[in-house]
């Protein structure tokens, strides 16, 4: 179908590692996706994305398409040349907007990295929703007129062909954690419909991947792993709730990767903590994508190993704004060889965080990155040494 070859070059138990092929380049998996939401990860330039060895990116067609606008793009012929980068891309398809500017909105329910029900509170108070559903679309508000547009699985393919990247999303419901099984249901069904007009409307030789949803509902997963691997689709994206904990996400992925195609890439939206990319490439899993690492960061949240004291518990992060560091002259993590843990302390990072310094953003976020891309590098290699479970082991510990 679309311009992309996957070759898997080693197998242990579930766990692959392999070679996903585009025009603008190579991705080994399993591997982590920075977002690039507007077309930048935020703090960070393109060339920095390069120096962090990244190997593609995911930009937000909802957002690219309000601003700068699908003129502007079409101008530099495309997303790779307007932000200066010439590796691989993957554009969504604003099906996560329908849920986080629709439901989520209303039920306070949000999608961060991973989400669970337990992790969250729901409030009493309504918020009135800037997403609208129906068969044809989602009537979606700009986030800055409030205009109303009507998103369809033909506007999405429209968008992302002009945007030029490399592997497209079909266009989905992503369902609110909140949502019973009847609603999730009837939202299968339209994310089915829609993942066939997707495909129709699918005219350029850029990769598409179909999106496999159904909440945290087995008989729904199975039959959209079903259908969704059953049709034309590239590689496949696991989106939508993942259940009320880990352990029952743990069984969503088992349940769908049973049923999917193996010899096609697969996608787990959202997820970017680290026992996620541990359990979710144990059941057989690819690609991940996330905001996390960045955004963390700019609250003053950076990541540290097991030797420097990174747990289960603590999410492998501390916070460097703490009156602890203020006169810490350790690198953010001990074993990390990033730029800014070969020339920067603890106690100065602290510093630009209190000073409102923006240097704060970039040191930080670089370094979260290049943590995940570096974990990412060690999970490849432990799979090709036979030697997963004796990383796993030290990194979550008694955590499993």
């Amino acid at each position: 179908m679309g311009h992309l070859k996957f070759k898997i070059n080693s197998e242990y138990k579930h766990m692959r590692t392999g070679v996903l092929e585009v025009p603008h380049g190579k991705i080994e998996t399993p591997n982590f996706v920075p977002v690039a939401t507007k077309a930048t990860v935020k703090a960070l330039s393109s060339e920095d994305m390069k120096e962090l060895n990244s190997q593609i990116l995911m930009c937000n067609s909802y957002h690219l398409y309000l601003k700068p606008g699908l003129d502007v793009i079409k101008k530099f012929n495309g997303l790779h040349k307007f932000m200066n980068w010439n590796g691989p891309i993957m554009t969504d398809s604003a099906g996560f907007q329908v849920f986080s500017l629709g439901f989520g909105m209303e039920h306070f329910a949000n999608k961060i990295g991973s989400y669970f029900i337990e992790d969250q509170k729901q409030s009493k108070a309504k918020i009135k929703k800037m997403a609208k559903v129906t068969n044809k679309g989602v009537w979606i508000d700009s986030i800055y007129t409030k205009e109303k547009i009507l998103f369809t699985p033909e506007k999405s393919m429209r968008i992302q062909e002009a945007l030029g990247s490399d592997i497209m999303i079909a266009f989905d419901e992503c369902t609110s954690p909140y949502a019973n099984k009847k609603y999730v249901s009837e939202s299968l069904e339209r994310t089915h419909k829609w993942a066939k007009r997707s495909l129709d409307a699918h005219k350029t030789k850029q990769a598409l991947f179909g999106v496999i949803q159904g909440s945290y509902f087995k008989e729904l997963r199975i039959k959209s792993a079903k259908f969704i691997s059953n049709s034309d689709f590239d590689g496949f994206c696991i989106g939508g709730s993942l259940g009320k904990s880990k352990a029952e996400m743990h069984k969503i992925l088992e349940w769908i990767t049973k049923e999917i195609d193996p010899e096609k890439p697969r996608h787990l939206l959202g997820i970017g903590v680290v026992e996620d990319f541990f359990n979710g490439v144990e059941r057989g899993i690819d690609l991940f994508d996330c905001v996390g690492p960045t955004r963390i960061a700019r609250a003053g949240l950076v990541y540290v190993s097991p030797e420097c004291g990174g747990t289960v518990k603590n999410k492998f992060r501390i916070k460097v704004t703490r009156t602890e560091f203020e006169m810490d002259k350790k690198p953010i993590d001990c074993t990390c060889n990033c730029k800014v843990c070969q020339n920067y302390s603890r106690a100065y990072i602290r510093h630009l965080f209190k000073s409102k310094e923006y240097l704060a953003y970039y040191l930080t976020s670089y370094h979260n990155l290049h943590f995940v891309l570096n974990l990412m590098e060690q999970i490849r290699e432990s799979i090709k040494t036979g030697t997963f479970f004796e990383l796993k082991k030290k990194w979550l510990s008694n955590n499993i």
